[in-house]
Order: structure tokens, then C-alpha cells, then sequence
């Protein structure tokens, strides 16, 4: 027998044979052992074309190169600014990498970004010693402003955003809000309060049933139920869109 064994968006265990022969690749969460591809941690089966990958259920956020997170300033340094990303460790960002335009040594820092600001950025440089450098020179990256920020596991980014960011573009549309995911775990939203509010029973609605079939289907369902207008499922491409992390990060 050869082909899928355990359908997409279905829970795996460690060990489990989720496909065989050839017709399929491993990626994250999952290793190939002779013809069988198994997965390697618990998690949510992914299927994306012919690319396996398991989505965890849970774990803290590591923090990976080309990562685009959202960041909270939580000291001003010297030379730049010291960050919280939702992981066990900070990250750093740089004077040289704060801006295109020149920022003398020992100016007030502040005036760019000050302490409780948050910011989209992206990971550039993880060391084996868990010191983690980032930008914020590249299209999208730049301070927030307004709104608010939550903060959701990182397993469950992938399913907020959904396949090709239909899942957190049609919340956009149904509330009219900004919605900003970073891949660290750190949702930013930008609208009315009370749609500001609506969003954040969404997103926490699909945190609790990010392990269910059919789930962008009943968010549809939910979100009609809420605003009373009929909400289309639309696919869209990521900004943020890159060959190995397609499905982790949605700019408005």
C-alpha cells in the first residue's frame, strides 16, 4: 500500500506512519524511515501539495532566521534596543538595523521607539548561544501604533492564518480591522473596540479548536452569527511569503 495513511488536519502521535512510498515529503515534525514517512512529535497533520508537516500542539516559541514576529521594546540599550518576542530569550535590535535613515550614536533613542512599543520585525542572525538580532529594514517591518496586542501560542499561528491566509483575511473583511500575526505568537489588531473585541473571540476560538476538521468553515459560520453579513472564504497570497515558512505570517 502506498500513499497518505492519516488524512490532513488530523491529530499524529510520535512514531505514527502517516504516509507511504514515495509520492510524499517530509518537512517539519516529520522524518522518512525506509519508504514510510513518520511523524516525529504530536501535533497536526498539514498537508500542503505533496509536503507533510505537523503543526505542534503546544511549546514555547524558537525563535528561527527570516522569522517576521512581533516584538515589545523592553529596554533601550546604548546602541539600539532590547526586545521581548514571546521566547525564553530577548532579541536585539541594532541602530543599523532600525531604519534607512541615519541614526546618530547617542541620540535619544526613544524618539524612535520607546519602552512598551511594539513592532513587526524580522529575525536575522540566531546564534548557537541564543543571541537573536533582528530588523526592522524590509517591506511591512516598522513600529505600531494604536490597537492592541495579544498574545496566542505560537503552535497555533498556522491555523489562525489558514492555507494561504484565508482564515485571518476573512476576519479582516468580516470586522474591518487590522490584523497583524507574527510568527512568535504576538497578534496585533487595529479597529473599532468592539470589533477589536469580536476579533479576539475569534482568534481565541480558533486556539481552542485549532485541533478540528472543518474549522475555517465554522469560524465562517461564527462570524456571520456576529456581524449578520455573509462572509466569503478567499485565499491570499502572504506577504511575508517564503519557500520553507509560506503559512506563518499575515500582513494586512
Amino acid at each position: 500500500m502506498t500513499g497518505l495513511i492519516v488524512q490532513d488536519k488530523t491529530v499524529v502521535v510520535p512514531g505514527e506512519v502517516i504516509a507511504e512510498g514515495i509520492d510524499y515529503l517530509p518537512s517539519y515534525g516529520s522524518y522518512r524511515e525506509q519508504d514510510k514517512i513518520m511523524a516525529s512529535q504530536l501535533g497536526l497533520l498539514n498537508i500542503d501539495g505533496k509536503v507533510l508537516k505537523i503543526i505542534p500542539l503546544a511549546g514555547r516559541y524558537l525563535p528561527r532566521r527570516n522569522d517576521v514576529i512581533i516584538a515589545k521594546v523592553v529596554d533601550i540599550l546604548m546602541t539600539g534596543w532590547r526586545l521581548e518576542i514571546n521566547s525564553p530569550y530577548t532579541a536585539v535590535l541594532n541602530l543599523k538595523d532600525a531604519s534607512f535613515d541615519y541614526i546618530a550614536r547617542g541620540a535619544d533613542l526613544s524618539k524612535y521607539f520607546n519602552l512598551e512599543d511594539y513592532m513587526v520585525t524580522k529575525i536575522v542572525n540566531v546564534t548557537s548561544q541564543n543571541i537573536i538580532d533582528v530588523s526592522c529594514k524590509g517591506p511591512g517591518l516598522r513600529g505600531l501604533r494604536g490597537g492592541r496586542v495579544i498574545r496566542v501560542s505560537s503552535c497555533k499561528v498556522p491555523r489562525i492564518i489558514g492555507k494561504k491566509g484565508s482564515m485571518v483575511s476573512m476576519i479582516k473583511r468580516a470586522t474591518g480591522c487590522q490584523i497583524t500575526v507574527g510568527q512568535n505568537g504576538f497578534v496585533w489588531i487595529n479597529g473599532e473596540p468592539d470589533k477589536e473585541i469580536l476579533v479576539v473571540e475569534v482568534i481565541n476560538k480558533v486556539q481552542r479548536e485549532a485541533h478540528i476538521q472543518g474549522l475555517t468553515e465554522r469560524i465562517q459560520k461564527f462570524l456571520e452569527e456576529k456581524t449578520g453579513n455573509k462572509i466569503e472564504i478567499i485565499e491570499e497570497k502572504d506577504e511575508y511569503e517564503s519557500s520553507e515558512q509560506s503559512e506563518y505570517s499575515q500582513e494586512n
